[in-house]
């Protein structure tokens, strides 16, 4: 059949919709709004697979206007006007209901041609985007538009999903398949919780299996062979990379080997290497630091390592630098110094360098003291001595205070005794 299975068994009610229970269970919103009918400017966040556009399907049955469907990667201005054109004529004599699928396509302008129809309800909106819609929707589109996010199904979710598509096909072909449960769970937990996904994995295997006797048997290996190699969603440039990579950084600060080593397989397994070594490097810096200032070469030495030698060998540096970073004592008392410092400098804060760090060796006319009067610290006692560095007007600013680690302390109470 050339239609995918997905799509011939497409929920018609909310009931039987999988997932998404945070806004479709019993009196949640959304649930609340699709049964009142009275449907206001809407636009679904999430991955794909999981039942947007479903729910704009089941939304645009129940009310009386007139549905329009939109692709924001394919439409053009000139589809929004022939849209507008029907406004107020017998085609949608009660206004139009606009699915607007991956609204983060269209620009600013097109965007902005909805906002007159949305504002006196001739046209309502149902927008649907994986992307976050705060950074790539227009403002005063979001300002007219309530937000409805959508999250990954869990497999335990996607099994009566999966079940159904055995016993349609059975239905549709005549035969009984066999398939243990076993298999079944390999499918939904290899889906990445798309739905989607999943039903094209079960359409897969039936049609990869032998029919014998009337009877079709769904083997493991089938199933192993055809699934989707990875349950994981990324893209380098959207939402889950972010979030990947900003877990896998706060898991090495928050010192758990663990899960920093989920989330450095997890950037592995979709080959993002770049990313991995860069947020090892920043760790290493800003959260272990003076705690232990020896690891700072000894994880570049690692990420050179692995990016001359790459994937697969390259899991292996990189899984003992991330090991060492998220095991070893912590301080940011380098990082927050710098920012302190940086504040002071941006805000205008800065004034003349004194003038025995200045270099130059001569003085003009206007200046009485004359001469350089620099202090050489080498020539002293404990090869330091006491002088102003600061220019005068951040005498008495304290940007680095000591951490309290091993490494920083000691350093601290040689510098109290010398310094006293």
């Amino acid at each position: 059949m050339s239609q995918p299975l997905a799509d011939r068994i497409r929920p018609d009610d909310i009931s039987l919709v999988c997932g998404q229970k945070h806004i479709l269970g019993e009196g949640k919103p959304l649930r609340n709004i699709i049964e009142r009918g009275d449907i206001p400017n809407m636009i679904f966040y999430g991955p794909s697979g999981i039942g947007k556009t479903t729910i704009a399907r089941i939304i645009a049955s129940k009310t009386n206007k007139r549905l329009h469907r939109l692709n924001g990667t394919t439409a053009s201005t000139k589809d929004i006007k022939e849209i507008v054109d029907e406004l107020d004529t017998m085609l949608a004599p009660n206004g139009v209901l606009l699915y607007l699928d991956e609204i983060q396509y269209f620009n600013k302008r097109q965007q902005q041609s909805l906002l007159q129809y949305m504002e006196n309800g001739k046209i309502t909106l149902i927008a649907s985007t994986t992307e976050n819609p705060y950074f790539y929707v227009y403002s005063a589109i979001l300002s007219r538009a309530t937000v409805f996010e959508f999250k990954p199904i869990g497999a335990e979710e996607v099994l009566p999903v999966i079940e159904r598509g055995f016993k349609t096909l059975g239905e549709e072909y005549s035969v009984e398949i066999e398939v243990s449960d076993e298999v079944k769970l390999k499918i939904a937990k290899g889906c990445g919780g798309d739905a989607r996904k999943a039903l094209n994995s079960v359409e897969n295997c039936f049609l990869a299996s032998k029919t014998e006797n009337g009877k079709c048997v769904i083997t493991l290996e089938t199933a192993l062979a055809l699934s989707q190699k990875s349950s994981m969603r990324y893209d380098k440039d959207g939402d889950e990379h972010y979030d990947i990579v900003s877990a896998y950084q706060k898991s090495m600060r928050g010192s758990d080997p663990q899960a920093a080593l989920h989330y450095l397989a997890r950037l592995l397994e979709a080959g993002d290497l770049p990313s991995a070594c860069r947020r090892l490097l920043v760790c290493a810096n800003e959260d272990v630091g003076l705690a232990y200032p020896q690891i700072i070469p000894i994880v570049k030495a690692a990420v050179d390592t692995a990016l001359e030698v790459g994937l697969p060998e390259a899991r292996i540096p990189l899984a003992d630098a991330v090991i060492l970073v998220a095991t070893s004592p912590k301080s940011n008392s380098g990082a927050n110094a710098i920012d302190m410092a940086l504040a002071d400098v941006r805000s205008g804060k800065i004034g003349p360098i004194p003038r025995q760090l200045q270099n130059k060796h001569y003085d003009g006319d206007e200046v009485q003291n004359k001469g350089q009067h620099y202090l050489y610290p080498h020539s002293f006692n404990n090869h330091w001595v006491a002088q102003q560095y600061l220019p005068d007007v951040l005498l008495g600013s304290e940007y680095y205070t000591y951490g309290e680690n091993k490494i920083e302390q000691a350093a601290k109470q040689y510098w109290d005794k010398i310094k006293k």
